[in-house]
């Protein structure tokens, strides 16, 4: 196998998951969707504190289970026991990058980041940066991550809508977005902060119940299925289990590195510590969000193990054999496969469906809502129209959030690969192009202007060139060999930051009012709940601002 291990996304079988109008699935499904929407309407928003940072009033727990809910994504909760399912020990590399990260984070990023106390990720570069063209390529680089990130979630809403109600594919994308979009242009980041911890916990009841039932009925499992499946491994076949059997040491590697780093630059990972009070809330709820995500990543790969003998041991086994084994849609599918071919009850089915769908509606909430902040805050607001009234903010924030659902919905009619792989592009960006500005903007006063752009500008050229050769015209296997799409950070952060610190210590050092907010992210003194690290420099120098360029 090449560099490129993205697997098409092939035709379901609709016996094999019973593909047809589910009366109670439908109505819990139905039943659920119509919750979000209530407590989207119940905490509506009019003022863009409440819109983008939820008036940073949400505690570390409820934190945590927004992180959580934000974090188990379609590509979690369906696409990671799907890669596994389909790539076995290469989909390890997911587990494994989107769980570390989250150390980085907590140690070097979340009350740091807190502590400057802006709105959104491009308004951390455009300020520390002392930069609105940096400002602008972060607000690109958000916007991008938004765009590829939420068709993998359309992905799998469209496919787990399609085992409920039994219609076509694409009308369950449109119906899906369409409610997705709906509630979010109501409520803000206040209403989608309220809805993600409903979520969590039905994704996670969800998912949870179908791994311990499945196990059980199966005769895998008695007590710990996240352990006991491992004695099935030896009974699949070497490309499930054996080592680098699907791809080799290089890009495991370079995948779970993507994955890792990426984590620490995903725009709407990183706006949940503005949402909090103070910068230990900040940590606590990064630790909240740990375990949450734990639980469900412990327990991803013994469901898909699960699934791939009970449909290696269904008569739909041999089919799919003959032609090379399960396909995408089958693999995108796999939790609730898993479910129906162990012939557990209807409704328990639709359960497991329902929780994939509440976890790909949490997180299209979380990128749309930072997408939507970039657009409206970080170009309009910013570098538009800077006299920008807040109704005015929230109306283009609002139809942001439209034009968006309504690209990713069409996107979504066909998407290029599958929904775990789809999501590793977006980490691929935040790692190469944000993760290098964050870490170097909060922990290395000297960064600077031109160091940024001359980074963020190389990092965000490799990364097109690197999907443009993996997914569109295939101009170079050497380069798709060391360069692939999917882990192409393993070149490419180490190369941002080289470039970035060598042509900020080549060029003149940023003002002295900057390295003061980057020492006050690091102050032990405690900051107003609605304080920036600018405020208090700003204070302490009598008023005055950074310079924009």
């Amino acid at each position: 196998m090449t560099a490129s291990v993205f697997l098409q996304s092939g035709d379901l079988l609709p016996e094999a998951l019973n593909i047809s109008f589910k009366l109670v699935p439908a109505i819990m499904v139905v039943g659920m969707l119509a919750l979000f929407l209530a407590i989207g309407y119940v905490f509506k928003v009019a003022d863009t504190e409440g819109m983008w940072v939820a008036g940073r009033s949400i505690g570390n727990v409820e934190n945590g289970m927004a992180i959580g809910a934000n974090w188990m994504s379609a590509a979690s909760y369906l696409g990671l026991a799907g890669l596994v399912a389909l790539a076995g020990f290469y989909g390890l590399a997911f587990i494994i990058g989107w769980t570390a990260g989250y150390f980085v984070l907590l140690i070097f990023l979340a009350a740091q980041m807190r502590r400057f106390g802006k709105y959104t990720a491009p308004d951390f570069v455009g300020d520390r940066f002392n930069s609105d063209t940096a400002r602008a390529i972060g607000a690109l680089t958000t916007i991008l991550i938004g765009f590829v990130y939420s068709v993998g979630q359309a992905r799998g809403m469209g496919l787990v809508g399609l085992y409920v109600f039994g219609t076509d594919y694409v009308t369950m994308v449109i119906i899906m977005m369409a409610i997705t979009v709906g509630y979010l242009t109501i409520s803000g980041m206040m209403g989608a902060t309220k809805n993600m911890a409903v979520q969590y916990v039905i994704l996670i009841v969800a998912f949870l119940t179908a791994v311990y039932v499945v196990g059980f009925t199966g005769g895998y499992s008695t007590v710990l299925p996240q352990i006991e499946y491992g004695r099935l491994i030896g009974e699949l076949s070497a490309e499930f289990s054996e080592p680098f059997a699907n791809a080799g040491f290089y890009l495991w590697i370079a995948t779970a590195f993507s994955l890792i780093f990426g984590t620490c630059g995903l725009p709407h990972v990183l706006v949940r510590f503005y949402t909090v009070e103070n910068e230990k809330t900040a940590r606590q709820s990064t630790v909240w969000g740990l375990f949450f995500i734990l639980l469900l990543y412990w327990s991803a790969p013994a469901l898909a193990t699960f699934g791939v003998d009970l449909y290696d041991a269904s008569q739909y086994g041999p089919t799919f054999a003959a032609n090379g084994g399960m396909s995408g849609g089958e693999g995108d599918l796999i939790v609730v496969l898993a479910a129906q071919l162990s012939n557990l009850p209807t409704w328990f089915v639709g359960l497991v469906a329902a929780g994939g769908i509440a976890a790909a509606i949490a997180t299209t909430a979380g990128l749309f809502i930072t997408a939507s902040s970039a657009v409206s805050h970080d170009i309009y607001t910013n570098i538009i129209n800077p006299d920008a009234t807040q109704r005015q903010q929230v109306f283009v924030g609002r139809a942001t959030i439209v034009a968006l659902g309504i690209i990713v919905t069409i996107t979504a009619f066909d998407p290029p690969a599958l929904v775990g792989e789809l999501v590793a592009l977006a980490f691929s960006l935040a790692a190469i192009v944000l993760f290098p500005m964050f870490f170097l903007g909060l922990w290395w006063e000297n960064t600077n202007r031109q160091g940024a752009l001359a980074g963020m500008s190389v990092g965000l050229a490799l990364w097109v060139a690197a999907v443009v050769n993996d997914l569109i015209f295939h101009f170079s296997d050497a380069f798709a060999e060391f360069v692939p799409a999917i882990g192409a950070a393993l070149v490419g952060t180490p190369l941002v930051f080289v470039i970035t610190i060598a042509v900020s210590m080549a060029t003149d050092e940023p003002p002295e009012r900057i390295k003061k907010m980057v020492r006050q992210c690091h102050s032990p003194e405690p900051m107003g709940q609605q304080q920036s690290a600018e405020d208090v420099v700003m204070s302490a120098d009598g008023g005055q601002s950074p310079a924009d360029d």
